[in-house]
Order: structure tokens, then sequence, then C-alpha cells
């Protein structure tokens, strides 16, 4: 017994002492440093700092879309755009401003990881908690096929906007409670969840062929408040996504083939 014991620990004393080797290697070794997130380029700007005016209700910094919930990258509420982009939307609002309207901005710059989570959301096909506002017509299992979710957005190049009119004076939209009851994006504007814009036939983000710009279904009131966006908007450079009636992206945008990934908040924009 007593030749055994020690042949053991013999054996054992290399393999201990690596250990304690390896112990005080892991003890000195730097910690790991976690990746700076990327920063805008200098050609970003916040819209607020070009025109305070601009009313802004982002949709994706609260649980009032159709994903349901936050989206990735959306760190404040706050909108993000090219310098080319915000002071065409200024224009425009000066525009506006004379005949008792402002501009509303939904979204602005979107990070390619809030395009990401959209997708993760689109293939999660048990997801359908909001479907009855955004999608109520709409198979989810065809968002890829028809267009509503892509892997790509415009909006990551920074001079594509999403956004509507509010006649002034303009009082607040009351805040979403996540579980509240929905109603369909296409119901009578009284019934759909209050927005203090004006009635351009369906709420923003509906997925539903009604949101086409020049559906012919949508007449009167409704079809005249596109068109005074739609011509206001194209008056200072911007194109309209015809399936879409609040999207509008800067003809001479200065990054058409860049898709950006910082995050939207104050930061990413440091030093300007």
């Amino acid at each position: 017994m007593m030749i055994r014991t020690s042949t053991s620990r013999t054996a054992g004393a290399p393999l201990v002492a690596v250990l304690l080797a390896l112990a005080a290697l892991l003890a000195t070794a730097p910690p790991a440093r976690a990746e700076p997130e990327p920063k805008a380029p200098p050609a970003f700007v916040a819209l607020s700092d070009v025109d305070p005016t601009i009313i802004q209700e982002i949709r994706y910094t609260t649980a009032h879309n159709f994903v349901g919930e936050p989206v990735d990258g959306y760190r404040r509420p706050m909108c993000i755009l090219t310098r080319d982009a915000a002071e065409a939307l200024r224009r425009a609002q000066w525009k506006l401003l004379w005949r008792g309207y402002s501009l509303k901005v939904y979204d602005c710059y979107r990070p390619q990881r809030a395009v990401d989570h959209f997708v993760a959301w689109a293939e999660d096909l048990d997801d359908q908690r909001m479907k009855e506002e955004f999608y109520p017509r709409v198979d989810k299992a065809r968002l890829f096929e028809d267009g509503y979710i892509a892997s790509r957005s415009g909006h990551s190049r920074g001079s594509t906007v999403d956004l509507t009119l509010v006649r002034l004076p303009a009082w607040p939209t009351r805040p979403y409670v996540p579980g509240e009851p929905l109603t369909p994006c296409f119901a009578p504007w009284e019934e759909r969840f209050p927005d203090n814009s004006v009635d351009m036939g369906t709420g923003y983000d509906c997925f539903d062929t009604l949101s086409h710009t020049l559906d012919p279904r949508i007449t009167g009131e409704q079809r005249a408040n596109r068109l005074l966006l739609k011509e206001t908007l194209e008056e200072v450079g911007f194109v309209n996504y015809p399936s879409e009636w609040w999207h509008y992206s800067l003809g001479s945008e200065p990054f058409p083939d860049t898709y950006f990934d910082f995050p939207v908040h104050r930061r990413s924009l440091t030093g300007r």
C-alpha cells in the first residue's frame, strides 16, 4: 500500500504543476474586451438638430409594432438620417407648416440588427401576438414572398423614412399598453389605435394592399392626404415606395449600396 501511494503521488505531480501554471496564467491574463459599437459616419445627423419642429414617434422603441416588442438596435426614440435626407425633410416641413400641417416620422435610419430581428420574427410562425392589428388578412408564412419582410432594408442606408402628416395643433398620442385589445389597421379611423395623424386610410405598418399609395379603394379625404404627403416630398427629392404610403427614400441618397448597423442612439453621433 505504501508503494502504491508513493507511485500515485509521483505520477500526479506533473499534472498538479500544469494546473497551477494554468491558473497563474489565467489570473494574469487581461480581461476580454467587448467590441466597441460601430459609429455613424459624419454624414449622419439627428433630425431634431436639423429641424426640431418635425414630430417624432419612433415606433420600434416601443411594443406597438408588428413584432410586439422593442426592436434590436433602437436604444433611444430618435430619428437619425443622412444630412441630405434631413435637410430635404426640413424643406418639406416648411412647405407644410404654411398649410397648417407637420410631418411626423415613425422610423428613419434602421440598423441592420433591427432588420435581422424582423427576419427572425417572421420565421417564428408561432408568434402571432400582433396579427389582429398589423396583418389580419395576411398569412404570416407569406410575409417574405409577399414582400412585407426582407433581409435588407433601404432604411439601413440612412436616407429612407417612414412618416405621415399631422394637422396642427398636434395633440399627443396615448401610449400603447401591451396586451390591450387590437383593432385591424384598415378599420375606420375612429376605430383604429388612436394616432394624432390625419386619416391615411390605414395605420402605419399595415401589411395589406390597402396600404398601396394609390390603391383605388382609397378615395376622398384619405386619398387627398396621401397625395399631399406624396407631392410635398417629391418636390424636395424623395421617391415613394408604391406599396407603402408612408415609405419614402431620397432619390439622390449618398450611400446607395451601404447598409449600416450602428445603434439608434445619440452616442452613435458622438462629437457632433
